[in-house]
């Protein structure tokens, strides 16, 4: 299916459906992006920023959420 078939089935939706679609992508969406920043982090990609937000927690720039 491409992404213009798709498209033209989503503009066909109720109101109520595309809701619930709307809910369901951001669910998918959010666990794709969970994984990938899993992903980084195990390859280390992430290792650089983390030590500079280590520092910086460190030196008292932060405060807790």
């Amino acid at each position: 299916m491409s992404v213009e078939e798709i498209e033209i089935a989503i503009s066909q939706l109720t109101a109520k459906d595309l809701a619930q679609l709307i809910a369901w992508f951001e669910n998918y969406h959010a666990q794709m992006w969970g994984e990938q920043i899993e992903e980084d982090l195990e390859a280390g990609r992430l290792d650089t920023l983390l030590a500079e937000v280590g520092k910086e927690h460190e030196a008292g720039l932060s405060r807790p959420l």
